[in-house]
C-alpha cells in the first residue's frame, strides 16, 4: 500500500485524468500526478494516499515529452486556474478530444466520436469576463484568485488568459482601497467591504464594465473610485456597486447600483448585438461561441418554418442566433433579468419571432407540453450539472425531430444523452469546441433524433 511522502522511482505516464492530471499505475493502483504528461517517466511523491485515490507531485523527470512547454504564467503552479500549460496546444485539443469521448463510452454506453474538435486561435487574453477574489497582504488589498481547494487568495497582477482590461480595472481598485482605507472583507469574521472585482469586457465593442462586490453599502470616496477606474480604464462605460451580504461563495446577490454610466454594457455575437448586466450569461470566449453557436443551428437543421423550443436560454444568445432561420423561437429561462435581457436583447436585433418566458427548464417544458406544443426542435445548454431527469422525459414527450444539447461537461452530458437513448433519442452528430483554453474544461454540441417506428 502507498503511503504519504513514498518515493516511486521511474512510474510512467499512462493518460489523464478528466482534470488533465497524469495518470501512472504503481503495483496495479492508479496515481494521479500534478503535471505529469502523458509517456513521461518519472520519480514521483505521494502525496495523498486515500481509500479511493492516491495523488502524487514530480520529484524528478527522467524521461520528458515532447508536449511538455514551460508555463507563461509566473504564478501557473500556485494560482491553479490554468491546469494545462505545461502542455502544447496539440496535446491540449488531444486530451480533449479523448475526454469527452472517454465519458461517451464509459458513462453513456454510446459509440459515438467526436467529429472534430474545434481548437482556438487565440489561447490567451480570450476571457471577457473576470472575477477576482480580494484580500489583503502587509497591510496592501490583493486581487488574485483562490489557490486550488482553499479560500487563500493567491495575487494576481496580470492574469494571461483574461482581457488586459480586467487587470487595469483590478489594479484601480486596489489603489483606491489602499489610499482611502477601504478593507478587504474577512469571511472568517465578517468584517470589511470589499470582496470581489467583476469585470466584463466587450471585445467586439470595446466596451468595459467594473462590478465592486461589497459587503457594506457605506464606501469611503466612491467619486475616487469612478475617477480611478476611468483614468486606468478609458474603455469603461459602466460602474456598478453590488453589496452582496450572504455568507459562502455566491459571487453576486443582493442590491445592484449604479455609480457611473450605464446599467449594461453591448456586445456583437454572430452578427447580433446583447446588452449584458453583471447577472447576464455570457459566453466567456466570444470568438470559440460564435463557432458554437453556428454549430447549434447548423445540427438544427432549419429551414425557415420550424418550432424550436430553447431551455436554458439565459439572455437570448442562442435563441436569437436559432430565430434567424426558423418560424418560431420560444426561450425559458428561470433567471428574471435574464428574461428582461433576452426581451430587450430580440427588440435591439429587430427579432420579432422569438418569445421568452420566465420559468424553470423543468416547469416550462411541461407548461408547454400540456399547452399542445410539438417543437420541431428541442435546443438545451444547462449548468454542469445538467439536465433533471423530468426535464428528459417531457422532452421527449414534446416528440420534436430533433434536439440539439449543448454541454459543459462531458460526464453529466454522457449520464443525458444515455437516458435520452431509453426514449429513442440516438445521439448522430457531435462535435468539442474549446471554449477554455489552458484548462481542462471542454464544451460540446451533439444532435439527436427520433428513431422513427
Amino acid at each position: 500500500m502507498l503511503r504519504k511522502n513514498d518515493i516511486v522511482t521511474g512510474a510512467v505516464i499512462e493518460g489523464y485524468t478528466s482534470a488533465g492530471m497524469g495518470v501512472a499505475r504503481v503495483d496495479g493502483q492508479a496515481v494521479f500526478v500534478q503535471g505529469a504528461l502523458r509517456g513521461e517517466r518519472c520519480d514521483i511523491k505521494i502525496l495523498k494516499a486515500g481509500k479511493t485515490a492516491v495523488y502524487a507531485k514530480i520529484e524528478a523527470l527522467a524521461e520528458r515529452s515532447e508536449h511538455r512547454t514551460e508555463p507563461v504564467c509566473p504564478v501557473y503552479r500556485t494560482c491553479g486556474g490554468c491546469s494545462l500549460m505545461h502542455m502544447d496546444y496539440e496535446e491540449e485539443l488531444r486530451f480533449k478530444r479523448e475526454r469527452v469521448e472517454s465519458a461517451f463510452r464509459r458513462i453513456g454506453g454510446l459509440d459515438l466520436s467526436l467529429d472534430r474538435v474545434t481548437g482556438a486561435e487565440d489561447c490567451l487574453g480570450y476571457r471577457n469576463k473576470t472575477i477576482y477574489n480580494v484580500s489583503s497582504a502587509d497591510g496592501r488589498a490583493v486581487t488574485g484568485f483562490y489557490r486550488p481547494r482553499s479560500h487563500d487568495v493567491v495575487p494576481v497582477e496580470r492574469c494571461v488568459i483574461q482581457a488586459g482590461y480586467s487587470d487595469r480595472a483590478a489594479a484601480a481598485v486596489r489603489r483606491w482601497m489602499d489610499e482611502n482605507g477601504v478593507p478587504a472583507y474577512d469571511e472568517h469574521t465578517g468584517k470589511g467591504s470589499v470582496r470581489r472585482v467583476f469585470c466584463r469586457y466587450g471585445f467586439r465593442t470595446g466596451e468595459g464594465q467594473v462590478t465592486v462586490v461589497s459587503a457594506s453599502e457605506k464606501l469611503k470616496n466612491t467619486d475616487g473610485l469612478v475617477a480611478g477606474i476611468r483614468g486606468a480604464c478609458p474603455e469603461t462605460v459602466s460602474i456598478v456597486l453590488n453589496v452582496n451580504k450572504t455568507t459562502g461563495n455566491t459571487v453576486l446577490a443582493g442590491d445592484f447600483s449604479v455609480l457611473w454610466g450605464k446599467e449594461q454594457i453591448t456586445d456583437e455575437l454572430c452578427g447580433l448585438k446583447f446588452a449584458l448586466s453583471p447577472r447576464s450569461f455570457y459566453q466567456i470566449n466570444r470568438d470559440q461561441a460564435e463557432r458554437l453557436y453556428d454549430k447549434a443551428v447548423e445540427y438544427a437543421g432549419l429551414s425557415g418554418k420550424e418550432t424550436v423550443l430553447d431551455l436554458y436560454c439565459g439572455t437570448g444568445t442562442i435563441t436569437l442566433c436559432m430565430a434567424r432561420a426558423a418560424g418560431h423561437v420560444i426561450g425559458a429561462e428561470i433567471v428574471e433579468a435574464a428574461v428582461s435581457d433576452a426581451k430587450r436583447n430580440a427588440a435591439e436585433n429587430c427579432v420579432y419571432n422569438a418569445e421568452f418566458i420566465c420559468a424553470d427548464a423543468s416547469q416550462a417544458a411541461e407548461s408547454l407540453r400540456k399547452q399542445g406544443l410539438r417543437p420541431d426542435v428541442v435546443v438545451v445548454d444547462p449548468p454542469r450539472k445538467g439536465l433533471d431527469s423530468s426535464v428528459i422525459r417531457t422532452v421527449a414527450e414534446m416528440t420534436p425531430d430533433r434536439i440539439v444539447y449543448g454541454s459543459c461537461d462531458p460526464a453529466t452530458l454522457s449520464r443525458d444523452l444515455a437516458l435520452f437513448a431509453e426514449l429513442d433519442y440516438t445521439a448522430r452528430r457531435a462535435e468539442a469546441f474549446d471554449l477554455f483554453p489552458r484548462t481542462s474544461h471542454v464544451e460540446t454540441v451533439v444532435l439527436m433524433s427520433r428513431e422513427k417506428g
